[in-house]
C-alpha cells in the first residue's frame, strides 16, 4: 500500500499513513450505489412515520395531556415527534455505519481499497460522510411532515436538521467503532439490541420522571435520550443550559469514537 503522510493534526493519536484526501471517492461509489437500491433506502423513512401515525390518530387519542420539558401540558404527538425524529437520525446513520460497513469487511472490499492511495482515515471519512447523508435523509424526510402537520416551526426545523447531523455524526462514528468489534453476522444482534434498548429507554415515549431515580441516571447515559432531549429542546424553545451540555455530549462521543474507529480499523485491515 502506497504510503502517504497525512496533512491532519491528528498525528499524535492517529496512526502516520493513512490519509490521502481521497473519501469522496468512497462517498460517489456508495452514492451510485444507492441509486440502485433506493427503494431500499427509502423504506427507511416509513418506520419513524409510522410511529408517527399510531401515536398521533391511533394510541395518540387515548392518552391525555403530558408534562413537556417546559412543565406545560401538550398533545402526546407533539411530546414523541422530536424524539422519533431523533430516532430517524440514529437509524440511517447507524444501519450504514454498522451493517453495510460490516459487509465490505467480510468481503475484503477495504482490501481492494487499501491496494490504492487511498488509507484508512479515507475509509472512516467517507462511510461515516455517507452514514450522515443517509441520516440527514431521514431526518429531513420526517422533519418535512413535522413542518406539513404543525408540530415544528420552520426555523425550528433547520436548527433540528442541524441537529440531526450532529446525531448522525455520533452514531455513525460509535457504529463504525462497534463494528470493528463484530466476528461474524451473529454479533450484529448486539448492535440491533443495544439500538432496541435504547429506542425503547431513552424517554422516547415517556418523560424522565417516570423511571425511579436510580434507573434515572443510567438512562441519561444512552446517547438516544441526549439526542431526543436536544431535538426537544429546539422544538419546544426551551434552549438553556443543558442544551450546551446535549450537544457537548454528542460531540466528544463523536470525536473519541471517530479516533478509535480509526485505529481499530487501521489494525484490523494492516495487521
Amino acid at each position: 500500500m502506497p504510503v502517504v503522510e497525512s496533512p491532519l493534526t491528528l498525528s499524535a493519536v492517529l496512526p502516520p499513513g493513512i490519509y490521502a484526501r481521497r473519501a469522496r471517492a468512497l462517498i460517489g461509489r456508495s452514492a451510485m450505489v444507492g441509486r440502485h437500491i433506493w427503494l431500499l433506502i427509502a423504506s427507511g423513512f416509513v418506520e419513524p412515520l409510522l410511529f408517527l401515525a399510531v401515536f398521533g390518530a391511533g394510541f395518540g387519542t387515548m392518552i391525555g395531556p403530558v408534562t413537556g420539558p417546559d412543565h406545560h401540558p401538550m398533545r402526546y404527538i407533539t411530546f414523541v415527534a422530536p424524539a422519533l425524529l431523533a430516532v430517524s437520525a440514529m437509524n440511517g446513520a447507524l444501519h450504514d455505519a454498522t451493517f453495510n460497513v460490516f459487509g465490505k469487511l467480510r468481503s475484503k472490499f477495504y482490501d481492494t481499497v487499501l491496494s490504492t492511495p487511498l488509507g484508512t482515515l479515507d475509509i472512516v471519512i467517507g462511510e461515516m460522510s455517507w452514514a450522515l447523508i443517509r441520516g440527514g435523509m431521514y431526518s429531513a424526510g420526517f422533519l418535512a411532515v413535522m413542518l406539513a402537520t404543525g408540530l415544528v416551526g420552520p426555523v425550528a426545523a433547520v436548527v433540528c436538521l442541524a441537529a440531526a447531523l450532529l446525531v448522525g455524526a455520533s452514531f455513525a462514528a460509535t457504529g463504525m467503532l462497534a463494528t470493528t468489534y463484530l466476528r461474524s453476522w451473529q454479533d450484529y444482534s448486539f448492535v440491533t439490541t443495544a439500538t432496541m434498548v435504547q429506542f425503547l429507554f431513552s424517554t422516547t415515549f415517556y418523560p424522565l420522571s417516570t423511571y425511579p431515580k436510580a434507573l434515572q441516571w443510567a438512562v441519561q447515559v444512552f446517547p438516544l435520550y441526549q439526542a431526543i432531549q436536544l431535538m426537544r429542546d429546539i422544538t419546544f424553545d426551551t434552549v438553556g443550559p443543558q442544551t450546551a451540555v446535549h450537544i457537548a455530549y454528542l460531540l466528544v462521543l463523536a470525536a473519541i469514537a471517530f479516533v478509535c474507529a480509526v485505529r481499530r480499523l487501521h489494525r484490523k485491515l494492516i495487521s
